[in-house]
């Protein structure tokens, strides 16, 4: 199978990784790549937007299937430019994306298939934000309802913020704050079948203790040792298995990766929102335990075949992933940085390896930071104690000028 991925950060990275180490993948590429990428597949420059451009790109290399990693050149229909031309694509038709697309949207979808979610209101003027917020009261959760890169949603106490960020958006659903701890599950699905991977839980605090500002994700875990018994088969049915019913029965079938971000509230657990595809940095973790080749998976979802696919087998251990950004994320990202260190923070047993999020290679070789990310340092072990430390340690032999990480990054789990 020549298979042929969409994108440049950490998520690909760690799909790509994945795919190398997979028999039946006989070709990989990787558009546009990035620094890290560039050891395990061939990359290739691209407009990851540009539908038509991907599209030519994957029938010049003759690939068997392409997988769209990013949620923005989804949103833009490129999965559809793909589908056009008879290549298999993994990710969900530009329509079906909406579900990330606009918060809105995945509100109407989740009411139709009667999923548990918060209760929220739509608001387009500064009056009806304001009526929303005293409705719900503190803290504040206020979401733009496009997309934001992971970067839309404000939960604060302080109504002024919350008013201000509603005004830079044309668009925001405020709703409800949902308490409990929060859970990334993943499914991969054909529009029919679907298929649960391991639960996840990021880090979406910029520094120790969730305090600072939101990020994209500052570190992710698995698995989660406090998660009640049955999560995964009670988030199935209440959750994903209608979500999926319900796009196909307004007509847009939604196949790829359904991402359900949770919380496990004390009336039970609700959506905080979906995404149409992996998470960064959770796809880190969970790809990590992942021991069923990935490409047959991928490729069952492109094709409609996920029901006869084998159980997923996985690692009975744990791994976690702390991401290294760079001074002035996520305000102000300094880039252009030379990173020394990278060969030894790779553990020669593979229990610890670096994945590449924002870099990119100079005239001569050197990696150089390209990006508020920078990357995922990521291992594995026998729990999440062995996990955390081997972690710490390949990111303590990584030098990047300003960079910041958090240092609790499955702590408490670990225990």
């Amino acid at each position: 199978m020549k298979v042929l991925v969409i994108g440049g950060g950490a998520r690909e990275h760690a799909l790509c990784r994945s795919l190398s180490q997979d028999p039946a993948v006989t070709e990989l590429h990787c558009a546009p790549g990035n620094a890290g990428i560039t050891q395990v597949a061939t990359v290739h420059p691209v407009d990851q937007l540009d539908g038509a451009a991907v599209a030519a790109l994957a029938r010049l290399l003759a690939a068997d299937l392409v997988v769209v990693g990013p949620e923005a050149p989804l949103v833009a229909g490129v999965a559809d430019a793909v589908r056009a031309i008879g290549i298999p694509v993994f990710g969900p038709s530009g329509q079906a994306a909406q579900l990330e697309g606009s918060k809105a949207f995945a509100k109407d979808v989740m009411a139709g298939a009667n999923v548990p979610t918060a209760r929220s209101y739509v608001c387009t003027t500064p009056e009806e934000a304001a009526e929303a917020l005293d409705a719900f009261g503190a803290p504040y959760v206020v979401k733009d309802d496009g997309l934001a890169a992971g970067k839309g949603v404000v939960v604060t106490s302080d109504r002024a913020e919350a008013l201000a960020h509603a005004a830079s958006c044309q668009r925001v659903v405020i709703e409800e704050y949902l308490d409990g701890p929060e859970v990334s599950l993943f499914a991969i699905t054909d529009g029919v079948t679907v298929l649960p991977l391991q639960p996840a839980q990021d880090f979406k605090r910029a520094l120790d203790g969730d305090e600072g500002p939101n990020t994209g994700g500052m570190g992710a875990y698995s698995p989660l040792p406090w998660a009640p018994e049955g999560l995964v088969e009670e988030v199935l049915e209440t959750v994903l298995q209608p979500t999926v019913d319900e796009l196909r029965r307004r007509g847009t079938p939604f196949s790829g990766l359904l991402y359900a971000g949770l919380a496990l509230t004390s009336r039970g657990t609700r959506v905080i929102e979906f995404n149409a595809r992996f998470g960064d940095p959770e796809t880190q973790v969970v790809l990590a335990r992942l021991l069923t080749p990935l490409a047959g998976v991928l490729h069952a979802s492109a094709t409609g075949t996920l029901d006869l696919l084998e159980p997923l087998r996985w690692d009975d251990g744990a791994a976690v992933t702390v991401v290294i950004a760079s001074e002035g994320y996520p305000a102000d990202p300094r880039t252009g940085d030379p990173i020394e260190g990278l060969a030894e923070a790779d553990a020669a047993d593979g229990t610890a390896y670096v994945l590449h999020a924002g870099t990119r290679l100079d005239g001569t070789g050197q990696v150089l930071s390209a990006g508020g990310r920078v990357l995922s340092v990521t291992a594995t072990g026998t729990d999440l104690a062995e996990a955390r430390t081997r972690a710490y340690d390949a990111l303590a032999l990584i030098s990047l000028k300003g960079s910041q990480h958090r240092t609790d990054i499955a702590l408490k789990a670990a225990g």
